[in-house]
């Protein structure tokens, strides 16, 4: 296994670096024009302030309802599954979970390509912990939110906002950016090298959170 290039953080260490974080948003609203630049904290959303884990398994539960005569060992199992057994590939999930037949795994891909890069599932998802505090505790301290992420303007959009509106999030107002990819067959690492030089114009980046660095 590789070594990591940075050696994890203790508890204290992260919380420390979370502190300092927020120190660095410091910033009055009613600074002038010749101040310094606003403090701009960039995040990722999925795997970084959200758990899209339960989007898939909300998926396979209305999966295994198409199982119960088919497929029934098959369907008990999907029905039974928990956030803790979904991995980020879906063979791996549907492995752990001990479906291996391939027509099943052919059945169960396409319902979720379908259904996982649309609006209407992103409402499963829900917060990270302490991800929402903390992106609160820079907004309130001064900083701009930019929401820099690998889901698409077309298909995700809509439900992105609402579903950021809805777990608690500062979106839609002033101080807030949330940046999609135009078009949902770019590779997401095409998109951000793109769009990761355009950031400095909102402001001075204090910080960037992403689950892919």
């Amino acid at each position: 296994m590789q070594k990591p290039f940075f050696k994890p953080l203790g508890r204290a260490e992260q919380g420390a670096l979370l502190d300092s974080i927020v120190a660095r948003c410091a910033h009055s609203h009613a600074s002038g024009p010749s101040s310094t630049p606003t403090p701009v904290v960039v995040f990722d959303l999925d795997g970084t302030l959200m758990d899209n884990r339960s989007r898939t398994t909300a998926i396979l539960k209305d999966v295994a309802a198409t199982w119960h005569t088919s497929a029934p060992e098959a369907a008990k199992r999907l029905l039974n599954a928990r956030v803790e057994d979904i991995s980020y590939l879906l063979t791996d999930s549907l492995s752990a979970l001990g479906v291996t037949a391939n027509e099943l795994i052919a059945q169960a891909e396409t319902a979720w390509r379908s259904r996982f890069f649309g609006d209407d599932d992103l409402r499963h998802d829900t917060e990270l912990p302490g991800a929402v505090a903390f992106a609160r505790a820079c907004y309130d301290a001064g900083a701009t939110l930019v929401y820099l992420t690998g889901r698409d303007l077309p298909l995700m959009g809509i439900g992105t906002f609402r579903s950021l509106r809805d777990l608690g999030f500062p979106i839609g107002m002033a101080g807030t950016e949330l940046i999609l990819k135009p078009d949902a067959s770019m590779p997401d690492e095409a998109f951000k090298r793109l769009a990761g030089p355009t950031l400095a114009r909102c402001g001075r980046i204090v910080a960037i959170f992403d689950n892919e660095p």
